[in-house]
């Protein structure tokens, strides 16, 4: 977990420092001139995806164990 950590943040560092680097004209939104913008946008998109498919695992798929066990025998 630790190895996936760190080639992670490197993919992060090499991204912002591209982006450092290959900096494009003038865009049509403010954000396009913000440093490091899409890649922070990127990993924030990336937890949110995460939090909500755990939260959504959780709450909305996950049943109890005798989920479908209830009735069976019950005549």
């Amino acid at each position: 977990m630790k190895r996936i950590s760190v080639v992670m943040l490197i993919g992060l560092a090499l991204s912002v420092l591209l982006d450092l680097l290959l900096r494009g004209s003038h865009g049509d939104f403010i954000w396009y001139s913000i440093f490091g913008f899409f890649a922070l946008f990127g990993l924030i998109g990336c937890v949110a995806l995460i939090l909500i498919s755990k939260w959504l695992g959780h709450y909305w798929l996950q049943r109890p164990e005798d989920y479908y066990d209830k009735g069976v025998g019950d005549d």
